[in-house]
């Protein structure tokens, strides 16, 4: 499969973006999607993730209440709903693809290329 993040973009505290990550290949719908983030200069750290059926959800504490995964398989597609956002939230985006939803990067086996967002205090 293959993933494509898209809707990032520059945004003022407390602003609002979605992101998108859409996915080819037919058996998208078989696959967890999760969300990472790399703010400059740091470590890639998991943000959110989602089961296939959407059923399951998994959120880092720091984005717990402000963020909101979800998934459209008809059209092959994750969303990642952020609000309240804070300048440290500012990162490079990427969606991944595993077979079930979980915090560690490792378990996962696809990545798209990322999108960035940055926002300003």
């Amino acid at each position: 499969v293959q993933l494509q993040a898209s809707g990032g973009g520059l945004v003022q505290a407390g602003g609002s973006l979605r992101l998108s990550c859409a996915a080819s290949g037919r058996t998208f719908s078989s696959y967890a999607i999760g969300w990472f983030r790399q703010p400059p200069g740091e470590e890639r750290e998991f943000v959110a993730a989602i089961s296939w059926s959407g059923g399951s959800t998994l959120y880092a504490d720091s984005v717990k209440g402000r963020f909101t995964i979800s998934r459209d398989n008809a059209k092959n597609t994750v969303y990642l709903q952020m609000n309240s956002l804070k300048p440290e939230d500012t990162a490079v985006y990427y969606c991944t693809a595993g077979d079930s939803p979980r915090i560690y990067g490792w378990s996962y086996d696809y990545w798209g290329q990322g999108t960035l967002v940055t926002v300003s205090s």
